[in-house]
């Protein structure tokens, strides 16, 4: 089986590194195309796959088509392949904002069509994957080995989820682009350390592992996250002071509306 990836931007090369990284595929398995010759060298060498600028050789030469442009550029990339893709394709979409049958609508047909939202911490290993199939009491050409196969590409660098195409929009808020507001978190509690003494490299370390562990309690105690937050307020202590000021700034208020302003941009897409 062959994997083409029509686009080697960020999110494509994060996926890539997963895949490799984890064992999960080989070099000469996977295939990609680029917009110039610079990215395609840079891939190569990196992840030692066959990369280059051309779309149609690379979809000629791909099993599974993983389509990983920007969306504006899309309807250009699918004029270009759409006589290359055949109904022997199984085609991924991690495009935001373009629905399975806005895709269809573009090829001129119906295909074997999945749309999938991985997020960049898919290059270590810790992606979160929305997969989308067509609704139910529509007609798809996908099957069960087609939805295996998809699962098998999204859990070899992270986990998964299978989730109606309708919240797709709310999945790319909650964790699609979600990796940049922890960035941001971790950057400004870095910022915070360094401002109370602490040298800027042990404050990024202290920072990035504080919030990996807390994650990791979420999923691996099955805690409620107010609960956890509770244990480690002690009673006229230092957390809950700090707690205080979050909630008097609008902490979560701030959050919210930051997912449902990236929802919204989403459906606009």
């Amino acid at each position: 089986m062959k994997i083409g990836f029509i686009g080697l931007g960020n999110m494509a090369t994060a996926m890539i590194g997963g895949m490799l990284d984890t064992g999960a595929f080989k070099a000469e398995e996977i295939i990609g195309s680029a917009k110039t010759e610079a990215t395609a060298e840079q891939v190569r060498e990196k992840y030692g796959i066959l990369a280059g600028t051309d779309n149609r050789r690379t979809a000629f030469l791909s099993d599974v088509l993983i389509l990983a442009v920007k969306p504006v550029f899309l309807p250009d990339v699918i004029a270009e392949i759409k006589d290359v893709v055949s109904e022997r394709h199984l085609v991924i979409s991690i495009v935001a904002g373009k629905s399975i049958d806005w895709i269809e609508q573009e090829f001129g047909r119906e295909l074997r069509v999945i749309r999938c939202m991985p997020n960049t911490p898919a290059m270590v290993g810790e992606g979160c994957t929305c997969v989308c199939l067509k609704e139910k009491g529509t007609d798809s050409h996908v099957n069960s080995d087609d939805k295996e196969t998809v699962l098998k590409i999204m859990n070899s660098f992270g986990k998964a989820h299978v989730l109606p195409e309708r919240l797709m929009d709310a999945f790319i808020g909650v964790a699609g682009s979600s990796p940049a507001y922890v960035f941001l978190f971790i950057e400004a509690m870095a910022d915070a350390a360094v401002q109370a003494g602490i040298p800027r490299k042990q404050a990024y370390e202290f920072a990035a592992q504080s919030v990996l562990g807390s994650a990791k309690m979420v999923l691996e105690t099955g805690m409620h996250p107010g609960a956890l937050k509770d244990m480690v307020c002690s009673p006229a202590g230092t957390t809950i002071e700090a707690v205080k000021v979050l909630e008097e700034k609008g902490f979560r208020a701030a959050v919210m509306d930051s997912i449902e302003a990236c929802v919204n941009k989403s459906k606009r897409l």
